[in-house]
């Protein structure tokens, strides 16, 4: 729904990544008042690499954690840069930068440093400020025009600020918090054990017996990245049905073992895998995924996470008792992210303003409670309430506030990555023979010749 209606606020953005900066920039041309906190001394947010990982809980058991960054020295995107990009900002190559298809994670830095100085965001972020909490200024006020306090830390000087803010965005990323399997034993296991969250590089692990467990994207990187080192690395997987990919890695290394779950670790060292096998491992890295958490914010109740279950949120974005004064960037998952949090940003800003409005509070927990139940039917576990994997429903989330769908060049060369990737695992970054069409319909597009074509080079 259009409103004519126009009001300014003054709004929070909590986080200075992709989904924060574009969030900011929205909010800004929406004629709103943005403020964006950030806990680090540059933008970027899980793409602002931190190699100083000693300070942090190998498991990452802490309520607040020291390290936010959860990439590796070597991680390259999986997704070609030219999917990337925000709608008017392609990312571009850059002479003497990394001009790969598939740069390595410093090149999605640069290139959201050059968003935020493109479009002058950097005169409203604080940096080192951690934002400690997030309330309701009064409790009493649900339902009306909600007001939040937020309290932060600066870093270097420990002074703590408290203000009023008239709408709060939460942008904090979602790869940070561990989460962890529950293995008997695990407790009492003597060894090395950390969460893939706090590995950097795989020279610490050389002439080590390794186990990793999980077969998600990074622990195939990682078990690839340790076997030129390692002594033994056995990759512990749920299913043993692997992709072709992985299969030809494994058969070109001897020391590099696939093995079912974990049945239980021993204090002398022993991982007891569940086909009655077992190993005496030096290591246990956990490549187990992450956790949605959001330790600084007091909704007293109303929104919870349960399960990895952040909920309940109309279109994964709105608490409907506390929206749109409150609202949750990025927590959707498997999409193509950046466009997805254009037409998230946009849909803030413009609720936020009065120039759109959202269905009544009944209409908005009916479609939950639909779409949670048709999880239900497909049976998807909760914990993958978050994980869209299709392109309809960001196409259908634009439609909120008439932003384009998205081109099927770009559509296209995402699923040729992902095939490609399930064939060839070690070498798609480098070889995509069957893009060039493709490729060459989206440089051609509007989307790469908008900024004019001088800065770009093949």
């Amino acid at each position: 729904m259009v409103s004519v209606r126009t009001q300014s606020k003054r709004v929070c953005v909590i986080g200075a990544g992709p989904s924060g900066l574009v969030a900011a920039r929205e909010l800004s041309k929406e004629g709103h008042s943005a403020v964006v906190l950030e806990q680090h001394h540059d933008v970027g947010g899980q793409w602002l690499y931190d190699p100083n990982v000693e300070v942090e809980d190998p498991l990452g058991r802490n309520t607040f954690l020291k390290v936010h960054s959860s990439i590796y020295n070597s991680l390259r995107l999986t997704s070609p840069r030219e999917i990337m990009g925000f709608t008017d900002f392609p990312f571009l190559v850059k002479k003497g930068r990394d001009m790969r298809r598939f740069p390595g994670h410093k090149e999605l830095f640069l290139y959201l440093k050059d968003f935020c100085e493109w479009f002058g965001l950097r005169e409203m972020i604080r940096f080192n400020t951690r934002v400690e909490y997030v309330g309701l200024l009064d409790s009493e006020a649900i339902g009306k025009d909600l007001r939040w306090v937020v309290r932060s830390k600066e870093k270097k000087t420990e002074k703590v600020v408290e203000e009023v803010f008239d709408a709060v965005v939460v942008a904090t990323g979602h790869y940070s918090q561990p989460r962890l399997p529950s293995i008997k034993g695990m407790d009492a296991w003597k060894r090395k054990q950390m969460h893939s969250h706090i590995y950097r590089v795989a020279e610490p692990f050389h002439n080590e017996v390794v186990v990793v467990v999980g077969n998600s994207l990074s622990g195939q990187d990682i078990s690839i990245e340790l076997v030129e080192v390692a002594k033994e690395v056995y990759l512990s997987s749920k299913s043993l049905n692997i992709s072709e990919g992985l299969s030809k890695i494994l058969s070109k290394h001897d020391t590099l073992h696939l093995r079912p779950q974990i049945e239980s670790l021993h204090e002398d060292g022993r991982v007891l895998f569940v086909d009655g096998t077992w190993v005496i491992a030096d290591t246990i890295i956990y490549c187990t995924g992450y956790s949605y958490t959001f330790p600084f914010l007091d909704t007293k109740g109303i929104v919870a996470v349960d399960d990895d279950r952040v909920g309940p949120l109309y279109e994964h974005t709105f608490p409907p008792s506390l929206a749109p004064s409150l609202s949750f960037m990025g927590i959707p998952r498997k999409i193509i992210g950046f466009p997805f949090f254009e037409s998230q940003a946009i849909w803030i800003a413009q609720l936020l303003s009065g120039k759109r409005t959202l269905p009544s509070w009944d209409e908005m927990m009916q479609s939950i409670k639909d779409f949670y139940h048709s999880r239900d039917l497909a049976g998807v576990p909760k914990h993958y309430t978050h994980d869209i994997a299709e392109f309809e429903y960001c196409d259908r989330y634009g439609d909120h506030v008439e932003f384009p769908h998205l081109e099927e060049w770009r559509k296209q060369l995402c699923v040729s990555a992902l095939v490609n990737a399930d064939v060839n695992l070690e070498t798609y970054r480098d070889s995509w023979d069957n893009d060039h069409d493709l490729l060459q319909e989206a440089l051609q597009s509007p989307h790469f010749t908008q900024l004019g074509t001088e800065a770009f080079t093949l």
